[in-house]
């Protein structure tokens, strides 16, 4: 049948593409994949992506026997260069890196770049190790998540939320202010006066700009902020798990609020579920909003309302300045940062605030 994928074994002798080598777009076709699933196999990462084994094997039996020869390692024997990239991330999970990541890749992958990935969830011998490991490599560049770069590096470095600036260096930053106004100005509107907040980690490079975004709007909308209600994320256990053991304590306090700010959707949904522990409903006892609007945030129950954080396009101007970064050679940053507009995303988490 005309367009239907050929399950049939794979030979040397399949047509033309046989007599030659092949490239990413020619192997996706004849194997009915997308060119996304193909780069990850042959990139190493399908494993984190969960492509099935059988369809790895397919990919990996097909390159072989049609002479799949990627287009940057043809260009990088011929330029003597690696057409690489090195990503560093915290941790690949659900959430904020994976959709960073998503971004990225799809822009590497249009310039016909590879990348390799490492996670380092915050150790610091990772940390130090890591840049020297991808310069090792032969990476012509660096783009760093929610990680810093404490040294100067011999290649150009793009951070996503690194909150650092350098001569070799350029930062993707979200408008923190512009964030909390949002939000804040949302609870305000529903008449929540006594609001608590869950800080990020220590260690994570959005907590300070974000928390000085919440303090300086909450000053200008008049909104006080009491030191009982605020607390912050413990432990490098990704998820929901810190924001469930967060609102613990603010409970556990006894004091009263009637709407919660959460450092992120992982967070707010661990709150979420310590709240109803208590026989708390939300949002008719307690708001609670988020950050990120990562996609769980749509289905959960209820539905969360967030700050909308464009990871994705995060992602994908991180990975657009550095290949022109490497493109003009020079590898310095002719700006220390852009800039990133939020939104923001109203569901059923947060509704006026109850009476005292």
């Amino acid at each position: 049948m005309k367009g239907a994928r050929s399950d049939r074994p794979v030979t040397p002798r399949d047509g033309a593409l046989g007599r030659r080598s092949v490239g990413l777009k020619e192997l996706a076709a004849h194997l009915g994949l997308s060119q996304t699933t193909v780069s990850r196999v042959m990139n190493g990462s399908a494993g984190e992506f969960r492509i099935a084994a059988e369809t790895q094997q397919r990919v990996l039996k097909a390159a072989g026997l049609l002479n799949y020869e990627p287009n940057s390692f043809a260009r990088g024997l011929r330029n003597k260069r690696s057409y690489t990239v090195g990503v560093m991330v915290p941790e690949i999970s659900e959430g904020y890196s994976a959709m960073v990541l998503g971004g990225i890749e799809d822009t590497l992958l249009q310039g016909e770049f590879f990348y390799f990935v490492v996670s380092h969830r915050h150790r610091p011998e990772l940390l130090e190790g890591y840049p020297r490991l991808l310069l090792a490599r032969s990476v012509e560049g660096i783009i760093a998540v929610d990680t810093p770069v404490e040294e100067a590096l011999p290649v150009p470095v793009v951070s996503v939320s690194g909150h650092r600036h350098g001569r070799r260096l350029l930062a993707i930053e979200l408008d923190h202010v512009t964030a909390a106004q949002f939000a804040l100005s949302h609870l305000r509107e529903l008449g929540h006066r006594r609001i608590a907040f869950i800080k990020g980690q220590s260690f994570s490079s959005d907590t300070r700009p974000r928390w000085d975004a919440i303090r300086r709007v909450c000053s200008t909308l008049e909104l006080p902020i009491h030191p009982e209600l605020v607390v912050q994320l413990e432990g490098m256990e990704p998820g929901s798990g810190p924001g469930y053991g967060a609102m613990q304590r603010l409970l556990a306090g006894g004091h009263r609020f009637t709407a919660v700010f959460a450092f992120n959707d992982a967070s707010a949904m661990g709150a979420i579920t310590a709240l109803h522990e208590k026989g708390l409903h939300v949002p008719r006892d307690v708001s609670v909003v988020g950050f990120d609007d990562i996609p769980s945030a749509a289905t959960m129950h209820p539905g969360l309302t967030t700050v909308h954080q464009p990871l994705r396009e995060m992602g994908q101007t991180a990975a657009a300045s550095l290949l022109r970064l490497i493109r003009d050679g020079a590898g310095e940053a002719q700006q220390p940062a852009i800039l990133v507009a939020p939104t923001f995303v109203k569901r059923h988490s947060t509704a006026k605030a109850a009476m005292a």
